[in-house]
């Protein structure tokens, strides 16, 4: 059934008038007679802890959660949720040690960070790398799930999907970060709500079809009937242990791609550059708790529908033209299987996630554009006005360019995995670069550009660069590429610096004391609380 009724589409209609007209009011009461740059790219100082949390996470949260995650949920079970939960603890770091530095140092993106901490080359050059990602990964990806879910769920063709999808996400986008922000927290509302609502439903769909007494009782049905897919760590052999290579979700290249993520990318740091340091650690603290609930809302369904499919039901709705299985295709089946209204509600939660995160790419890739490329490069003596303008007008821009290369991706299994494998090409490279910047001194701005022009092509050496393992022949895990390509990375910058001259001179640093890495009570509460949550949560399903 691959429709939805009036009664649904009435759901989501109110949620679409409820988000657009709060958009609205937020643009024509906190409009400035004069809109600049910074009131624009980042709500200066007016967004709430509560906002700057669940912005950070409508942002992050999308159809590649919704879709993606829940389809590797589906082929490879929980484990894929250490992405989230590892993410809860990353989110913590980053409070603590991340964000006091670019806050007292008034930075508000990432390239102008690196134009302050090493030169304008350094500067250009990942600004270049963050835009040619952010359209061609990101947004693509964000884009070819949101109507692949979409057409799935109506039966709207997938073109007029990726329309909708970028007209709505334009009205939210092109009112600014405060629109984006305050909006986020309604998005946020629904998806989790929406989100719950899937996952109670696919639990209760599993106990009427393998006759378990009751809902809860469906949790552990599923373990015993997928007892593979609630394993946390994968062993050497396992079929999914290039994707999470055994312990290195802990102690490895997992946490090189949450630090990049979570700490060094505009889209996600942005919402609380703005703020002072206790409303972005509190937002940041914040958004680390709701990380806790997204395993629960996008995976658990995912196994559900595997264990549905193992038993028989479904079995068309999950492979594709060519009779192959389609892990992305469990969340949108699931979501079919909804009671009318409902499932209205899960339609809504699903284009919030994805509006939300296509809303909040479109406005960091209109901020890298329009302050470190055109404002530096193109135009110098812009007016506050004209940046706003050129700041829209990329975001048109490169949504369409998304729009035309998003069914390209048609031939991936797993979207998720895809995203995470090429968002790594950079991660270690940026993440060595923001991190030597940050806490060595002496890093010269020619240890940084290595670090930048040898990125991609080491990641792409050790992507085709095979081992022998039992005589034979894999690949090197993704994530235990990022380790290496991270390490060596980490050794040439060093090199680098000792051997350069300007080392000796007075190096360009950033302003840094122990006094800004303090913390609050009830942050350091809040903290012990989530890492006794991820430390029990690994412990029962190591």
């Amino acid at each position: 059934m691959n429709h939805l009724s009036a009664f649904d589409y009435a759901v989501f209609l109110m949620y679409f008038i409820i988000v657009s007209a709060y958009g609205y009011w937020v643009y024509r009461s906190k409009k400035k007679k004069r809109t600049d740059t910074k009131d624009y790219f980042l709500a200066e100082g007016s967004l709430t802890w509560w906002a700057i949390g669940a912005s950070i996470i409508a942002s992050n949260i999308s159809a590649e959660h919704f879709i993606g995650m829940s389809g590797s949920g589906f082929a490879m079970g929980l484990a894929i949720a250490s992405y989230e939960w590892m993410a809860a603890a990353t989110l913590i770091i980053v409070a603590i040690f991340f964000l006091p530095i670019y806050i007292k140092n008034k930075i508000y993106t990432m390239p102008q960070f690196l134009s302050n901490r090493y030169n304008n080359t350094v500067s250009t050059l990942m600004a270049v790398f963050w835009l040619l990602v952010y359209v061609f990964v990101n947004l693509t990806s964000i884009f070819f799930l949101g109507a692949i879910a979409i057409e799935t769920i109506t039966g709207v063709p997938f073109s007029i999907c990726i329309i909708f999808l970028a007209i709505f996400s334009a009205i939210i986008t092109l009112g600014g970060m405060k629109v984006i922000g305050y909006t986020d927290v309604i998005q946020v509302f629904v998806l989790v709500a929406g989100g719950l609502i899937t996952c109670y439903m696919a639990l209760k769909l599993v106990s009427e079809k393998l006759d378990a007494p009751s809902v809860l009782a469906s949790l552990p049905l599923l373990r015993s009937e997928a007892s593979d897919h609630f394993h946390m760590i994968f062993s050497k052999g396992d079929k999914f242990y290039n994707e999470l290579p055994g312990i290195a979700v802990l102690v490895g290249g997992l946490w090189i791609n949450n630090l990049n993520y979570w700490g060094c990318n505009q889209y996600i740091v942005q919402r609380a550059l703005g703020a002072d340091l206790k409303t972005g650690r509190n937002g940041l603290i914040f958004a680390a708790f709701l990380k806790l609930l997204i395993p629960v809302i996008v995976v658990i369904p995912g196994i559900a529908a595997y264990v549905l499919y193992q038993r028989g039901y479904f079995h068309s709705e999950m492979l594709d033209a060519a009779g192959t299985v389609k892990p992305d295709h469990a969340y949108p089946v699931l979501m079919n299987l909804l009671p009318a209204g409902i499932k209205g509600l899960a339609f809504a939660a699903l284009t919030a996630a994805i509006v939300a995160s296509l809303a909040g790419k479109c406005n960091s890739i209109a901020t890298i554009f329009t302050l470190d490329i055109y404002k530096k490069f193109i135009k110098p003596e812009a007016s506050e006005t004209r940046l706003v303008s050129v700041g829209r007008w990329s975001v048109v821009i490169a949504s369409l360019i998304a729009i035309i290369i998003a069914p390209a991706l048609r031939s991936f299994d797993q979207v998720y995995q895809f995203i995470q494998e090429y968002v790594g090409f950079i991660s270690p490279g940026v993440f060595a670069i923001f991190l030597l910047g940050f806490f060595w001194k002496k890093t010269t701005s020619r240890a940084a550009l290595t670090a930048a022009l040898l990125t991609i092509p080491l990641s792409i050496l050790f992507k085709f660069l095979p081992i022998i393992t039992n005589g034979a022949i894999s690949p090197i895990p993704f994530l235990n590429r990022m380790s290496w390509v991270f390490m060596i990375i980490i050794g040439l910058m060093v090199l680098v610096t000792l051997t350069d001259p300007k080392s000796k001179d007075n190096p360009q640093g950033l302003e840094i004391d122990s006094s800004m890495f303090k913390v609050t009570p009830a942050f350091t509460i809040a903290s012990v609380i989530i890492c006794g949550i991820l430390a029990a949560l690994y412990t029962v399903f190591w």
